[in-house]
């Protein structure tokens, strides 16, 4: 396989992860109208697609191969608890 090759597959397991972790960022506001954000947007992205990687890696160490239904559920999830622990973490 050569380096593109390797990028490529690289890039194509991580956009769901960086996709649902932006999309999530960018609702959040209008879902959670009572919490205000103490991070910028893209640095709740950033928090919340770490943790859609993370899960990813460990699906595909559990189950041998990406794109599982299991392991896109548990990213749903996983984001959507960095994002709700981001909110309620910082309040003073």
């Amino acid at each position: 396989m050569s380096l593109l090759g390797l990028l490529n597959h690289l890039l194509n397991f991580i956009a769901p992860a960086w996709v649902v972790g932006l999309l999530v960022a960018a609702i959040a506001p209008l879902v959670m109208k009572k919490a205000r954000p103490h991070h910028s947007l893209l640095a709740q992205g950033a928090i919340n697609s770490v943790a859609n990687v993370v899960v990813l890696l460990t699906g595909l160490l559990i189950f041998g191969h990406d794109a599982k239904m299991a392991t896109y559920t548990a990213m749903v999830l996983a984001c959507a608890a960095s994002q709700w622990f981001a909110s309620k973490a910082w309040r003073s």
